[in-house]
């Protein structure tokens, strides 16, 4: 559940995470909550102080609370915390390479340097240019709402540090669009997804990082045990650890050595067509985009609403 992530700051102790993440959904959730209205209320300083149009200040004070998310997190993990670039701008490059930089910027401003930050980008054809460039700059990108073999490809292909393949998302589809509604962990069809998107980057040697997510039960992440990294929810982590089953290691490189796929090359037009022959990929990467930026613009209104009772004097 969203109140079981954000929990996250305080479970850090108990479970010692090396990294963590953020989204849109998170961080509205959060931005409701008492304990962080602090946060909340910095950020909206910020964008007035910053000056410009009502429009310009909104997302300046949205960048900053998105950062200073960040900058709480990065207080209790010793690796990286992943921030998202605004969801409305998964089909414009130049727009998530600005704000990208925007939100380095920030986190430098605060004394944070880059290397502890990945920028999370839409995996959009747009989304995986854009971190190309980012990389580029050694700005490193987190590639999310990723669902087909095309998308987990062209990644690879713009040698970004690291995708997160959803797990979970792809058994809600199958669950919602067949006659199937059980799955053993090894039958899970995004249990399948992350496995043949491991073995593809081991067998040909990429070094882009791959990061399960999404999950919906331990049964998915004791099935991906072995894989480079796993996001998951506190709740999960907290039935892991009552679980004390024999968990075996079901990707390795040497696996992936052997397995029979054949290397892909993939230019704009053939993953354009190759990601549309999987109307699961696609209706999930436009549904996680609408929900993603539907909570953008949730949070938008809530701080134009809060903006204008600071300068109210409310």
């Amino acid at each position: 559940s969203k109140t079981n992530k954000l929990l996250f700051i305080y479970y850090t102790k108990e479970y010692k995470p090396q990294d963590a993440t953020t989204n849109p959904s998170l961080i509205l959730a959060a931005a409701k909550m008492p304990t962080y209205q602090p946060l909340v209320e910095q950020a909206i300083k910020y964008g007035i102080a910053n000056g410009g149009s009502e429009e310009e200040q909104v997302t300046n004070a949205m960048d900053k609370l998105f950062v200073n998310f960040g900058l709480e997190i990065l207080k209790k993990v010793p690796g990286r915390v992943s921030t998202e670039v605004d969801a409305r701008l998964s089909f414009d490059k130049e727009a998530m390479v600005s704000r990208a930089r925007r939100l380095i910027s920030l986190y430098e401003e605060a004394g944070v340097r880059k290397e502890r930050i990945l920028i999370k980008l839409s995996s959009t054809w747009e989304g995986i240019q854009a971190g190309q460039e980012l990389e580029k700059d050694g700005i490193h990108c987190n590639m999310t709402l990723l669902f087909s073999f095309a998308q987990a490809v062209a990644c690879a292909e713009a040698r970004v540090t690291l995708i997160s393949p959803f797990v979970g998302r792809i058994l809600d589809w199958y669950k919602e669009n067949t006659d199937r509604k059980n799955y053993e962990p090894h039958e899970d069809p995004g249990v399948q997804s992350v496995t043949k998107i491991y073995n593809y980057y081991k067998k040909f040697s990429y070094t882009t990082v791959v990061m399960g997510a999404s999950f919906r039960n331990t049964g998915e992440v004791k099935a991906l045990a072995g894989c480079d990294l796993l996001t998951i929810s506190p709740g999960l982590l907290g039935e892991l650890s009552q679980d004390h089953s024999v968990v075996t290691c079901s990707l390795t490189p040497q696996g992936a050595k052997e397995c029979d796929l054949e290397k892909v090359h993939l230019d704009e037009k053939s993953f354009r067509w190759l990601h549309n022959e999987d109307r699961m990929a696609v209706e999930k990467l436009s549904d996680g985009i609408r929900k993603f930026a539907a909570d953008a613009i949730k949070l938008e209104a809530m701080i134009k609403e809060r903006m204008l009772n600071v300068k109210n004097g409310l």
